[in-house]
């Protein structure tokens, strides 16, 4: 199976098994997402853990990616959006389209940037599409009020464009000690 697909499939999964930060009276149960941001903690991600969500997704279809990029232009780790975006940005990287890319029709497995969802800011959530339709896409989220799940979201202009991570792509460290 591709990864991408096998990404999908994932991510809905793990979407549906609801996670969530500290709501109403109960503790949060994002150890599992948190862990891979040490020495980060559930109290540090709570509300804020959309894109550690993709991470983890990625993680577990086969993506080999590293918690933060190591190149000066990316400026966050994969926990923030703007990780994502600056890193899928980059021109040897590559793997951001635009919403207007008119050549560019999103699939299963495709990340997905959206601006202005939440917050008054720009690319303040991501998901991972699972279906992609006329108008609107289904997408795994983490991160929905705090919680997990599977949204259908119209192509508007809250969303700024999507990723795509090649088959292929293995991030091969350049530190020989590892």
């Amino acid at each position: 199976m591709k990864r991408r697909e096998k990404l999908g499939i994932i991510a809905e999964r793990e979407a549906t098994k609801c996670f969530h930060g500290k709501v109403m009276t109960a503790e949060s149960n994002l150890h599992p997402i948190t862990e891979l941001y040490e020495p980060w903690s559930v109290d540090s991600l709570d509300n804020v853990w959309c894109a550690a969500f993709v991470y983890y997704c990625c993680l577990k279809a086969g993506f080999n990616l590293p918690v933060k990029y190591p190149d000066e232009r990316v400026s966050f780790n994969f926990a923030g959006c703007g990780g994502w975006l600056d890193w899928a940005s980059l021109p040897e990287v590559n793997f951001f389209y635009s919403r207007e890319d008119l050549n560019f029709t999103p699939e299963r497995g495709d990340l997905v940037i959206y601006d202005y969802v939440f917050c008054d800011k720009e690319h303040d959530h991501i998901g991972i599409v699972i279906e992609n339709y006329n108008n609107s896409i289904r997408v795994a989220e983490g991160n929905i009020n705090n919680v997990s799940g599977v949204m259908i979201r119209e192509k508007n202009n809250h969303i700024r464009g999507y990723i795509r991570i090649p088959e292929e792509y293995m991030y091969v460290s350049e530190d020989k000690s590892n």
